[in-house]
C-alpha cells in the first residue's frame, strides 16, 4: 500500500472543505441557473426515449449545470488546497477534459451539421480520383478514415458535437499529462500497481499506457452514465466520499481535501438535479469528474481498488461496449438499449427506481472496494 507522511490533514479539517465547497455551490447555483436559461443551453432527450413520458420534460432542461461542480472545485483548491506536488496537476486535467466537454455541448446545441466520409467512399476515391497525388493521400490515410468511421459506434446519433475520434485524441492527450506526472514526478514508488493483500506489480513504464486508459476510460465510463436525473451526481459523491477516506487514511491530505471538495459541490449539484432537474450535467461535468476520479485513485495508487470505486460508471461503459460489438458483429442487441440504465427504463423500470437501485449496488461496490484498499 502506498502511503505518505508529509500532507496530512485532520480528518475535521478535512470535512470543512467539503462544507465550504457546498456552501460555494449554493451561493452561485442560481445565477448559473438563470445564465444557462437565459441562453437556452437545452440538448433536448434523446431520440430513443421520446415515447418515454418521464423524458417528455428534458426537452427543455438546461445542460452544462456540471459547470457548478467544476468551477466550485477549481476555485476552491486555488485559493485554500493549491500545491504543486498533488493538487495542481488532477485539477488541471479535470480542467482539460471539461473544457472538452463544453465544446461538445456547445457544438451540440448551437452549432451545425458535421459529417465524415464512410470508408466506401474514400475507396471510391482512391480509385476514380483524377489526381494522383490525391488518391496517394486518401490511401494512405485510409487507416485513419477507417477508425474515424469504428469509433462512430460509440457514439450518439447526433451530427453535431465533437466527433467521438477528436475526442479520444484529447482525452489521450489529458491521460498522457497524468501519466507523465505519476511516471515523471512523483517518483518510482508511483510506478508500481498496489493490490490489496500485498500483491504488488513493478509495472516500469508500461505505468504510462495505463494511466492514459484508464483516465480514457473513466472519463467516457462518467459521460456513459450521466443520463438519469440525480444518477451520476450520487454515484459520485459516494466514489469521492470513499476516496477521501482513502487518502486521508494513507497520509495523502491534498488529495483527501480535493476529494472532499468535490463531495461538497457534487451535493450542491445533486440537490438540483434530483428529478425534476433543474439543469443536467452535461459532458463538461462528466467528463472532467470521471477525469479526476481517474487521477485522484491513481495519484493516492488505489489502481487496484478503482474497478470497485468506480463500479457502477464501468458497469455502464461495458454494457455499450458489449452492445455495439453483439450488434455489429452479430446483428442482434444484448440489451433494450444501452447504456445499462436505459435497459431497464425500457423494461418499465422508473427512473427513480433505477436510480436509488444503482445508487444502492453502486455503495455496495464501493465499500467493498474501500475495504480491499485498506488491506
Amino acid at each position: 500500500m502506498l502511503t505518505i507522511l508529509q500532507g496530512t490533514a485532520d480528518l475535521a479539517y478535512i470535512i470543512s472543505f467539503m462544507l465550504i465547497s457546498a456552501v460555494v455551490a449554493f451561493a452561485w447555483a442560481p445565477f448559473l441557473t438563470r445564465i444557462l436559461y437565459h441562453f437556452k443551453v437545452v440538448k433536448g432527450a434523446k431520440t430513443e426515449l421520446a415515447a418515454v413520458g418521464s423524458h417528455a420534460y428534458k426537452t427543455s432542461t438546461p445542460v452544462m449545470g456540471g459547470l457548478l461542480v467544476i468551477v466550485t472545485i477549481a476555485v476552491v483548491t486555488y485559493a485554500l488546497n493549491w500545491s504543486r506536488s498533488f493538487t495542481w496537476v488532477p485539477v488541471g486535467i479535470m480542467i482539460i477534459a471539461a473544457l472538452l466537454g463544453a465544446i461538445d455541448d456547445l457544438l451540440n446545441i448551437y452549432g451545425t451539421e458535421r459529417r465524415s466520409r464512410k470508408i466506401g467512399h474514400v475507396w471510391n476515391l482512391i480509385k476514380v480520383h483524377k489526381e494522383w497525388r490525391m488518391r496517394l493521400w486518401y490511401l494512405i490515410s485510409l487507416p485513419w478514415t477507417a477508425f474515424k468511421r469504428l469509433s462512430v459506434w460509440f457514439g450518439s446519433r447526433t451530427r453535431r458535437g465533437v466527433f467521438v475520434h477528436e475526442k479520444l485524441l484529447l482525452q489521450f492527450a489529458a491521460g498522457a499529462i497524468a501519466a507523465y506526472w505519476i511516471y515523471a514526478k512523483l517518483g518510482p514508488a508511483w510506478h508500481f500497481v498496489y493490490f490489496p493483500f500485498g500483491f504488488d506489480w513493478n509495472a516500469g513504464w508500461l505505468i504510462v499506457p495505463i494511466v492514459i486508459f484508464i483516465v480514457m476510460f473513466t472519463a467516457n465510463a462518467v459521460n456513459i452514465t450521466d443520463g438519469m436525473d440525480g444518477m451520476t451526481g450520487g454515484m459520485l459523491i459516494i466514489t469521492f466520499s470513499a476516496l477521501s477516506l482513502i487518502s486521508w487514511i494513507n497520509g495523502f491530505g491534498e488529495i483527501a481535501i480535493l476529494n472532499a471538495t468535490a463531495v461538497g459541490a457534487l451535493s450542491a449539484y445533486t440537490y438540483f438535479n434530483i428529478k425534476p432537474a433543474r439543469f443536467m450535467m452535461g459532458d463538461v461535468g462528466s467528463l472532467g469528474l470521471g477525469a479526476l476520479l481517474a487521477v485522484n485513485a491513481m495519484a493516492i495508487g488505489e489502481i487496484g481498488s478503482l474497478p470497485f470505486l468506480g463500479f457502477m460508471f464501468y458497469v455502464e461503459a461495458l454494457s455499450v461496449i458489449i452492445q455495439v460489438i453483439s450488434k455489429y458483429l452479430f446483428g442482434k442487441k444484448v440489451f433494450a438499449m444501452a447504456p445499462l440504465h436505459h435497459h431497464f427504463e425500457l423494461k418499465g423500470w422508473s427512473e427513480e427506481k433505477t436510480v436509488m437501485r444503482f445508487w444502492v449496488i453502486h455503495f455496495i461496490f464501493v465499500v467493498f472496494g474501500f475495504w480491499l484498499a485498506l488491506h
